[in-house]
């Protein structure tokens, strides 16, 4: 198809020329192709609650303030004084009216307007007729099921259009909040976001996130301690789907050992959890029907939104970006999403669920981390040569939530837009 992806259907062979997770000038490709042009994950409106709540997050290598303004709106603005440039806000989070740049103190209210700066005789009595000065805003901000997105690209479809077929697995996972008993609370993302940083290409981890081939002996000793839980290996274990969603989204769809808070318990959760769950079944049955209810409640899901969004709807719900930094250098973010007002016990175990497994001290993220690096370290000691093998399944009429359709949806994406990109810089 091109020097970066080799498909071969007669042959029921995919490649990935390993130039993609090494060459520079690549990262610069993807930094303009996708992290400019996509639609990106910015935060959830869980975390912006009441007026004036606000949260500096990078997304895209681009640094941002996600708010909610005075008149209840989400916004989010450029974190860059238009004065010098310096960031406005430096905290991570809080809730203010106001927001006050460290260098010469220009305010600026929290819809963007400046409303304040010193020594205001020393400039021109319409310096700010024309709006110029204020906060710039971010091109796009939409909300599908309260995960907010932005893009930094003004002609960008619509975000529900960019979705397409990926909705219809956001919904199971929003849907979790009819697990509770007060449905209306919605769904709420945990304070204090999980940090960290892999010697990895981006691409890596994306791919590690939807590889259900690596689960039982990556993982082995997660698998061993769960079954001593009452969490059994049967027969159906890892089985299930991995689908191309369109658009570069891709998702599987399986049974496992592990518990789900929502509606899958074992005994290492203790006898109050059982009763909670079972009141979780209920509802959902009650809402969806049994057949949906099952879906929600039993199966796990691993979804990736292209370019860089997991959610990990397993044995807790993790939501988790990343973003290159260089060829193989990544900064990780990961946040837990759970229905409001749980059961305070219920929301330990929910807890200790979530960071036994997937927190970066967990039985996976190390192991995840680990494998990733000397993936990387292999591309380096290859100089780039060499292909990556991505064919597994392509010999069945359906595919399997262990092989690797699911990735090659987000590569046959990846290969389009920055074959596109290159034709543009050659053009120029």
């Amino acid at each position: 198809m091109t020097n970066y992806i080799r498909e071969d259907e007669e042959k029921l062979s995919f490649k990935v020329n390993r130039q993609a997770f090494v060459d520079p000038k690549i990262l610069e490709l993807e930094r303009e192709a996708i992290f400019s042009k996509c639609w990106l994950y910015i935060g959830h409106e869980s975390e912006l609650l009441n007026k004036g709540d606000y949260h500096r997050r990078k997304v895209g290598g681009r640094n941002l303030i996600l708010t909610r303004s005075q008149d209840g709106e989400i916004r989010a603005f450029y974190n860059s004084c238009p004065h010098r440039g310096a960031l406005v806000t430096r905290e991570k989070c809080g809730n203010s009216k106001v927001f006050r740049c460290f260098y010469h103190a220009w305010s600026f209210n929290n819809q963007g307007e400046l409303v304040g700066m010193p020594d205001k005789a020393g400039f021109p009595e319409d310096h700010n007729c024309d709006g110029s000065k204020n906060l710039v805003t971010v091109e796009r901000l939409e909300n599908y099921r309260g995960f907010i997105f932005v893009n930094y690209d003004k002609n960008a479809v619509s975000l529900e259009e960019y979705l397409g077929n990926a909705k219809e697995y956001l919904d199971l996972v929003a849907d979790q909040a009819f697990a509770a008993e007060d449905p209306e609370l919605g769904m709420e993302v945990l304070k204090d976001p999980q940090e960290y940083s892999v010697r990895a290409n981006w691409k890596l981890l994306g791919e590690n996130s939807v590889d259900l081939y690596h689960g039982i002996p990556t993982h082995k000793t997660y698998f061993e301690i769960v079954a001593t839980r009452g969490g059994t290996m049967e027969k159906d274990t890892l089985v299930g789907e991995g689908k191309d969603l369109g658009n570069g989204h891709a998702v599987m769809e399986y049974y496992s050992a592990w518990p789900r808070p929502v509606g899958k318990w074992i005994e290492g959760y203790g006898e109050e959890a059982k009763g909670i769950i079972e009141g979780n079944i209920a509802r959902l049955e009650e809402k969806f029907g049994k057949e949906r209810a099952h879906r929600i409640a039993k199966k796990n899901r691993n979804i990736w939104i292209f370019p860089n969004l997991i959610i990990n709807d397993i044995m807790a719900i993790t939501i988790r970006t990343f973003y290159p930094i260089e060829p193989g250098y990544i900064e990780v973010s990961g946040y837990a999403l759970a229905p409001k007002a749980e059961n305070e016990n219920f929301r330990q175990v929910r807890n200790d669920s979530f960071l036994e497994f997937l927190g970066p001290g967990g039985f996976a993220t190390p192991d995840d981390n680990e494998a990733l690096e000397l993936c990387q370290e292999g591309f380096l000691n290859a100089k780039g040569a060499g292909w990556n093998d991505i064919s597994k399944g392509m010999n069945r009429d359906v595919p399997q939530a262990t092989d690797e359709a699911q990735m090659r949806a987000f590569w046959r994406r990846w290969n389009e837009l920055i074959t596109a990109q290159e034709v543009k810089v050659e053009t120029k």
